[in-house]
């Protein structure tokens, strides 16, 4: 049976530190769904339809990864995929408890899911897709922390 990870966020916009995550844990399983949360709550930048889209070129190079739009339960997700592994980025102390947290609480939804905490490396520790939107917002260049399809994306909206 192969090993499915899930990596899940609302990748609004992905950017080049959740990239280096999703290229290390594609080369420890043998498939990584990188799963994007519609998040009703949030004000995306991006559509789904856009994000999936973005997630999906960024990754294009990556054989084994797969981008998938969803919304509802994780533990339910990775359920439906058959995936026992959840892969989630923590930059720092603050991000730890919150983590902490739904590891467990997803632990107990769908009993052997684990979930596995990588640090991004130095090179984006800091790095959040809200500071990057808020960047953007106020006019700052984000091309050093995004791939260049998002940077693409985004003077496709602005034409619009």
């Amino acid at each position: 049976m192969k090993e499915i990870s899930i990596y899940a966020g609302t990748f609004d916009p992905i950017s080049h530190g959740h990239l280096n995550i999703i290229e290390r844990a594609a080369r420890l399983f043998d498939q990584v769904i990188v799963a994007i949360a519609k998040n009703p709550s949030k004000q995306p930048l991006f559509s789904l339809e856009e994000r999936v889209s973005l997630v999906e070129q960024s990754c294009a190079h990556l054989t084994n990864v797969q981008a998938v739009g969803f919304s509802g339960l994780l533990a339910d997700f990775a359920k439906q995929h058959q995936a026992k592994t959840l892969i989630r980025g923590i930059r720092g102390s603050d991000d730890v408890e919150y983590e902490i947290q739904l590891a467990q609480l997803n632990n107990q939804l769908a009993g052997e899911l684990e979930t596995i905490f990588f640090p991004p490396s130095v090179t984006w520790r800091y790095l959040s897709s809200t500071m990057i939107r808020e960047i953007y917002k106020h006019h700052g260049d984000i091309a050093p922390f995004v791939p260049e399809v998002v940077m693409q994306a985004l003077v496709n909206k602005e034409k619009l």
